[in-house]
C-alpha cells in the first residue's frame, strides 16, 4: 500500500535534490527545492523506506547521500519515539548496506563511506552496549567480507571514540558507559586493529591498492585511540605497536600516517613508570628506520618530514623527562645517532624546521644531567655553528635568493607572516644559545668572536640594485651585508652576556674581549644599518672595558658621535643610557670628560636632535647619582637645567595659558605648502626638549639605595612614625618651580579640543590631533610592512610632523606628573592644593577629548572619572575608522576597569567578604563618584568584551558593592546590580570562563542581600524555565539556615547554577540549532547504595556509645 506513495516521494525528492546541486538552477528554485527537502525531513512519515531507496547502489551519488542523510536525521531525531520493531528493523536495513550497499573501496565516494559510518556510530550512542551487546562482534564479522567493509568499520570505530572522548557530543551518564565499555573491551580491540593493519599491509606490499587504503583508515583509527587508552596497550607485546609503526616509516603510503600515530604515542602524559617503556625506541632497530625515513624524504614529502621533526622533538622531550627523574632510565647508547637527526633537522632548508627544532635543543641543552653528557657538549658546539646559518634572515616567499624560499612559500601566506615567525624563530635561538653558553661560555665566545672578525674583514655587499637604497650604495634591509651582521650581532649578544655570568674572573678572555672592542671602535662605515650592528656590539663588549679603563674616554668618544640617520642615532643614544644605567660607578671617573664633551655638543643648538640631547642628559644624571652627595648633586642638577628652567619660567612660555596664544606658537593655526620651512618649527622645539628634560631629571635622578650612605650624603630628612627613613631627591627644587607651567600645559591642551578652540587649526592641521598612523596600527592590531622598512623619516609630511609633537608633548606631559610622586615622594604630595590643581589641568574638558587621548591619563595618573557611553562613536563611513572607534572604546574602558581593580578605596584582602567599611560615612561627592564606578562596574558586565566582563565581575564588582550593602540601598537599585549581573550572563554566559565568574557574582549578590530584599525573588522568577519549587528550597534554606538540611558549598552551588542557567544565552551559531536528545539507558554498573545512618544510634551490635559506658560485666 505504501509503495506507491514513497515511490512517488522519491522521484519528487530525486528532483529536488538535482536542483540544489546543479550550478545552472536559479537561486529561487534552490530555496524551494531545499525547503522541501526540510519539510519532508521533519514531517513525513515514511521517512525511512524514502531513504533507502533513495540509498540504493542504482542512485547517483549525491542522491544517496541525500538519501543517507534522511536515514542520519531519523537517527537523531526520532529515535527515541519510534517502536524497539522500526529500530531493529533500521538497524538491520543500515547493517546490511554496511555489508553490501557500497560499491569497491577504491571506486566507492568519500562521502557515502562518512556517512554510513555516521548512522551506525549515531545507533551505537543511542544503544550500546545494554541494547545491542553484540556490537563488536558485529564489526568483526563484517571485516571478513572484504576491504571495503574492513575500511567502513576502521571509520566507525575512529568515529565513535572522536563522539565519546574527544567532542563529548553525548550526555554524561551514556558517555561513561560507553568508554567504560571501550576500556574493558580495549585489549581485543587494539589487538583487532594491529591484526587488520598487519594483515592490510602484508597484501599492500604485493601491490594491492585497496589494502593501502585500508591500512591508511586503521593507522587513522588507531590516531584516534592512542592519545587516550592505557598506556600498557601501546606498549604491550614487546612494544609490537611501535615497532610496526616504525617499520611503516619507510612505506612511502603510508608513512605519513605512521608518523601521525608515533608522535601521539611518544606525545603521551602519565604516569613516568608507564612512559618508560617508549625509550624503546631509542633503540637500534627504531632509531635506524626513523634514520633512513628522515633521509629518503624528499621535498614531495615535506608533511611527512614535519610530522617525523615532532616525532624526534617529542621524543627529546620524553628523554629530558625520564632521565634522572627517580625512574630508573640512563642515557641511551643511541643519543648519538638521535642528536646527529635531530641536527640534520635544524640545518634543513625549510625555516619552519629549523624553528621546529629549539625547543627541544633548549630543554636538553639545560638538562641537569644530559647537559653534561660528553655527546651533547660536542652537539653544542655543533648547534652553534648551525645558528650561525639559521640567524641569518632569508627565506622570504615572496623572492628567490635562498632555498629556504620555495619551503616557506608552503609555509607562510605573505612576507610580513615569515616576518612574524622569523623574529619568534630567533628569539628561540637566542634561548637555546645562552642555556648552551651556561656549559660552554668560552666556545661559544670563540665563535661569535670569529664571526664578529670576519664580518669587520669583509667588504660590505648591497646585494642587487633592487634591494639596496636607490642609487646611494647603502644596505636595505634585507641586503646580504645587512641580514649576516645583523644576524652576527644578535649571536654575539646572546653569548657575551653569558660569559660575564658563567666565567670565573681570572679565567675571562679580556684580551680577546678588548681586541674584538677595539676592532669594533676602529671600524669606519657610513651604512646606517651596518652602524646599528657596530653600536649593539659596542655595548654588548662595554663590560669587558671594566677590566680595562683606560678605554673608557675612547668608547664614550664613540658613541654620542655616531652621525647619521635618525634611527641610528636614536640607537646611539639607548646605548649611551643603557652604559650610563648598568655601569654609573665605573663611568663616574670619567664624568667630567663626558659632561665637558656633552656642553660642546649642546654648545650649537642645530648640532644635536631633541633626543640625543635628551638620551645625554639622562645618562649624566643616572651617572651623577653616584655622587652619593645631595648638595653636590643638586648643584650638578641647577647647572644643568639652567638653560630649560630659565625658557621655561620665562615671559615667551606665557603662550602656555592660553590655547589661542599657543596654536600661534607652535604654528597650527597657518595655511602651509608642502616643500616650505615651517618657521615655528623651532618653537616646538624648544618646548618639546623642555619637556622631555624635566622628564628625562624626573625620572632618573634618586637617592641612594643604601641607608647609610643616604644618610651620610644628606639625603634623609627624617624618620616616619614607623621608622621608615623619609628621603629626598636633589632634582625636587627645579621640578617644584616648572610644576606650574606643566599644569598650565596640560590644562591647555586638554582645552585645545574644545568646540571653539578646535575651528582655530588651520586646513593644513584640520587632523592635527587624530590618531597618528603608528598607533592606529597598533589598535587595529595591523603588522607594519616587512621589505620596505628604511629608514624613512618618522614624520615625514607637515601634518604628520604636527600630530607626532602634539602626542609625544601630551604623553611626556603626563609621565612627568606620573613620574614626580614616584621621584618627589612627600615633596610632591604635600603642594599645597595639589588635587584643586590636577582637577583643574589633567581632569579638565574630558567630555572634549578624544579616547586616545585619555589613554595616556589612564595609563599614568591613578585618578577616576566616568567613561562616556560606549555607543558614542564617530559616524564615517569608512569600515577601518569605525573598527578604530569601537578598538579605542573597549580599551579606554579595560584601562579605567584596571583603574578601579588597582584602586585604594577599598581593601583589596578582603575580597569575596561582607562587611567593609560603610561607604555611608564617606561625604556626599565621594558617595556620588563611589555610585559612578558601580554603575560603570555592573554596566559593563554587558558589553561586548569578554575579557573585561571576567576581570569586572571576579574582582572589582562585588568588591565595590559589598561595602555598600549594609547601608539602605534602594530596593530599584539592588534588583538593578542583580539583573545587570544576569545580563552579563546573557551576553557572554556561553564563554565558560565568563559564566564562572558571574555565577560566582550573582551567586553572592543573592546570598547576601536576598535575606533583605524580597524583590530579589521576583527577578528570579523571570528567569525563563526556571523550577519554582528548587528556586523555594534554595530560599527557604538560605532564610533559615538552622531549620534546613545542611547542603554542601558545591552543591549549593550547583543547585543555584541550575535555577540561572536559563539566563545564559546562546551564541550566533547556536541560537538555531536544533537539539539532540539522547536518553540514557539502564545503568551498567549499580552500586548498592549505602544507608546513610548516626554513627551513635544504636544497632543491633549495640551503639558506639554502648562501647564506652562501663557495664557490670566489665567490671
Amino acid at each position: 500500500v505504501m509503495g506507491e506513495p514513497v515511490s512517488e516521494m522519491c522521484d519528487h525528492l530525486i528532483k529536488a535534490v538535482n536542483v540544489m546541486m546543479d550550478a545552472e538552477s536559479s537561486q529561487i528554485y534552490r530555496l524551494e527545492a531545499l525547503k522541501f527537502c526540510e519539510e519532508f525531513k521533519e514531517k513525513c512519515p515514511f521517512c525511512v523506506p524514502c531513504g533507502l531507496q533513495l540509498a540504493d547502489k542504482a542512485q547517483t551519488a549525491v542522491v544517496r547521500h541525500f538519501g543517507l542523510q534522511i536515514l542520519e536525521h531519523v537517527i537523531k531525531f526520532r529515535w527515541n519515539n519510534m517502536p524497539q520493531q522500526e529500530k531493529v528493523q533500521l538497524k538491520n536495513c543500515a547493517m546490511g548496506l554496511l555489508s553490501s550497499g557500497t560499491y569497491p573501496i577504491l571506486e566507492e565516494e568519500s562521502h557515502i563511506k562518512d556517512v554510513l559510518a555516521r548512522i551506525i556510530v549515531e545507533m551505537i550512542k543511542r544503544e550500546w552496549p545494554q541494547h545491542w551487546p553484540d556490537m563488536l562482534k558485529e564489526m568483526e564479522a563484517l571485516t571478513s567480507i572484504g576491504e571495503a567493509q574492513t575500511e567502513l568499520v576502521m571509520m566507525i570505530l575512529l568515529r565513535l571514540a572522536e563522539d565519546v572522548i574527544t567532542f563529548q557530543t553525548l550526555p554524561a551518564q551514556r558517555r561513561r558507559d560507553i568508554q567504560q565499555t571501550l576500556t574493558q573491551n580495549m585489549e581485543s580491540i587494539f589487538s583487532f586493529l594491529l591484526t587488520i593493519l598487519q594483515l592490510h599491509v602484508d597484501e599492500y606490499r604485493k601491490l594491492a591498492k585497496a589494502h593501502c587504503r585500508v591500512g591508511v583508515a586503521a593507522l587513522n583509527t588507531l590516531a584516534g585511540y592512542i592519545d587516550w587508552v592505557a598506556l600498557a596497550h601501546l606498549t604491550n607485546d614487546n612494544c609490537r605497536l611501535l615497532e610496526m609503526l616504525c617499520l611503516l616509516l619507510s612505506e612511502t603510503e603510508l608513512q605519513l600516517e605512521a608518523a601521525e600515530c608515533l608522535l601521539i604515542a611518544i606525545s603521551r602524559k602519565g604516569k613516568l613508570d608507564d612512559r618508560k617503556p617508549l625509550m624503546v625506541l631509542f633503540d637500534d632497530v627504531a632509531m635506524h628506520y626513523i634514520l633512513s625515513a628522515a633521509q629518503s624524504a624528499d621535498g614531495r614529502h615535506y608533511i611527512f618530514l614535519k610530522r617525523l621533526c615532532q616525532v624526534l622533538c617529542s621524543l627529546g622531550s620524553q628523554l629530558c623527562f625520564l632521565v634522572g627523574s627517580g625512574v630508573e632510565v640512563d642515557v641511551p647508547a643511541n643519543l648519538s645517532k638521535y642528536t646527529e637527526a635531530f641536527l640534520a633537522f635544524t640545518t634543513h632548508p625549510s625555516q619552519f624546521l629549523r624553528s621546529s627544532t629549539q625547543i627541544t635543543w633548549g630543554t636538553l641543552f639545560r638538562h641537569e644531567i644530559l647537559s653534561k653528557d660528553p655527546v651533547i657538549i660536542q652537539m653544542m658546539i655543533k648547534y652553534f655553528r648551525a645558528t650561525m646559518t639559521n640567524l641569518v634572515k632569508t627565506g622570504f616567499p615572496s623572492r628567490n635568493d635562498s632555498p629556504s624560499c620555495e619551503y616557506s612559500r608552503h609555509d607562510f601566506d605573505s612576507d610580513e607572516d615569515f616576518n612574524s615567525f622569523f623574529n619568534s624563530f630567533r628569539a628561540q635561538q637566542g634561548e637555546a644559545v645562552r642555556n648552551a653558553c651556561r656549559v660552554v661560555p668560552l666556545e661559544g665566545f670563540q665563535i661569535a668572536a670569529e664571526w664578529l672578525q670576519y664580518q669587520i674583514s669583509t667588504p660590505i655587499d648591497i646585494g642587487t640594485t633592487g634591494s639596496g637604497k636607490g642609487g646611494e650604495g647603502l644596505c636595505s634591509i634585507l641586503s646580504p651585508s645587512a641580514v649576516q651582521w645583523d644576524a652576527m650581532t644578535f649571536f654575539t649578544e646572546s653569548v657575551v652576556g653569558q660569559i660575564f655570568k658563567n666565567v670565573e674572573v681570572e679565567k675571562l678572555p679580556v684580551d680577546q674581549g678588548i681586541e674584538l672592542l677595539q676592532a669594533v671602535l676602529n671600524y669606519n662605515t657610513q651604512d646606517p644599518l651596518i652602524l646599528s650592528c657596530v653600536l649593539t656590539n659596542l655595548s654588548s663588549l662595554f663590560p669587558f672595558v671594566t677590566h680595562r679603563p683606560h678605554f673608557l674616554p675612547q668608547v664614550l668618544y664613540k658613541a654620542p658621535r655616531t652621525r647619521a640617520v635618525k634611527n641610528v642615532r636614536r640607537h646611539a643614544c639607548s646605548s649611551i643610557i643603557k652604559m650610563s644605567r648598568d655601569y654609573p660607578w665605573f663611568i663616574l671617573p670619567c664624568f667630567d670628560i663626558l659632561y665637558n664633551q656633552v656642553k660642546k655638543l649642546f654648545s650649537n643648538e642645530a648640532l644635536l636632535t631633541q633626543m640625543e640631547k635628551c638620551a645625554l642628559i639622562e645618562a649624566l644624571v643616572l651617572i651623577s647619582n653616584q655622587f652619593k652627595d645631595y648638595t653636590k648633586q643638586k648643584a650638578f642638577l641647577e647647572e644643568l637645567m639652567a638653560t630649560v628652567a630659565a625658557r621655561w619660567t620665562s615671559d615667551e612660555m606665557r603662550v602656555l595659558l592660553e590655547p589661542a596664544l599657543f596654536l600661534a606658537f607652535v604654528g597650527a593655526d597657518q595655511l602651509m605648502a608642502e616643500g616650505t620651512d615651517h618657521t615655528t618649527g623651532i618653537n616646538r622645539s624648544r618646548l618639546s626638549f623642555c619637556v622631555y628634560t624635566i622628564l628625562g631629571v624626573v625620572k632618573r635622578a634618586r637617592w641612594p639605595a643604601d641607608l647609610e650612605e643616604a644618610k651620610a650624603g644628606g639625603f634623609v630628612t627624617g624618620y616616619t612614625p614607623s621608622g621608615a627613613p623619609i628621603y629626598r631627591n636633589p632634582c625636587t627644587p627645579q621640578v617644584l618651580a616648572l610644576l606650574p607651567n606643566l599644569l598650565a600645559l596640560i590644562r591647555t591642551h586638554n582645552n585645545l579640543f574644545l568646540p571653539e578652540n578646535m575651528c582655530r587649526l588651520s586646513e593644513t592641521f584640520s587632523r592635527a590631533y587624530e590618531v597618528i598612523e603608528v598607533e592606529r596600527k597598533v589598535v587595529l592590531g595591523l603588522t607594519q610592512p616587512v621589505l620596505d622598512i628604511y629608514d624613512s623619516p618618522v614624520y615625514k609630511t607637515h601634518l604628520e610632523r604636527m600630530q607626532g609633537f602634539f602626542c609625544t608633548l601630551y604623553d611626556n606631559c603626563y609621565h612627568i606628573l606620573g613620574n614626580a610622586g614616584l621621584s618627589l615622594h612627600q615633596d610632591f604630595y604635600t603642594i599645597e592644593g595639589l588635587a584643586e590643581q590636577i582637577v583643574g589641568s589633567a581632569l579638565i574638558s574630558l567630555d572634549n577629548v578624544p579616547d586616545h587621548r585619555l589613554r595616556p591619563m589612564l595609563h599614568i595618573l591613578l585618578s577616576y572619572w566616568p567613561i562616556r557611553d560606549e555607543d558614542e562613536a564617530c559616524e564615517e563611513n569608512q569600515v577601518t575608522q569605525e573598527m578604530l572607534e569601537e578598538q579605542l572604546v573597549r580599551l579606554v574602558t579595560r584601562e579605567v576597569l584596571d583603574l578601579l581593580s588597582k584602586s585604594r578605596l577599598w581593601d583589596k584582602g578582603q575580597e569575596w567578604d561582607v562587611g567593609a567599611t560603610n561607604v555611608t560615612e564617606l561625604s556626599l561627592p565621594l558617595q556620588d563618584i563611589y555610585m559612578t564606578l558601580l554603575t560603570i562596574s555592573f554596566t559593563s558586565l554587558s558589553w561586548k568584551d569578554t575579557s573585561n566582563c571576567h576581570r569586572t565581575a571576579s574582582m572589582v564588582c562585588w568588591t565595590l558593592l559589598r561595602q555598600v550593602v549594609g547601608g539602605n540601598l534602594l530596593p530599584e537599585a539592588v534588583t538593578w546590580f542583580y539583573a545587570s549581573v544576569l545580563k552579563g550572563l546573557q551576553m557572554h554566559g556561553q564563554h565558560e570562563v565568563c559564566n564562572s565568574a558571574l555565577t560566582q557574582l550573582a551567586l553572592i549578590i543573592y546570598d547576601n542581600l536576598r535575606p533583605r530584599y524580597m524583590e530579589l525573588r521576583s527577578v528570579m522568577t523571570q528567569i525563563p524555565s526556571i523550577n519554582l519549587e528548587a528556586l523555594d528550597q534554595y530560599d527557604q534554606r538560605l532564610l533559615e539556615p538552622s531549620s534546613a538540611q545542611k547542603v554542601g558549598e558545591k552543591k549549593r552551588k550547583d543547585q543555584f547554577k541550575k535555577l540561572i542557567a536559563g539566563t545564559v544565552g546562546k551564541d550566533l551559531g547556536q541560537q538555531f540549532k536544533k537539539e539532540v536528545h539522547i536518553r540514557n539507558l539502564p545503568s551498567l554498573f549499580k552500586k548498592p547504595k549505602l544507608e546513610k545512618r548516626d554513627i551513635v544510634e544504636p544497632s543491633e551490635t549495640g551503639s558506639l556509645a554502648a562501647l564506652f559506658s562501663p557495664t557490670q560485666e566489665d567490671i
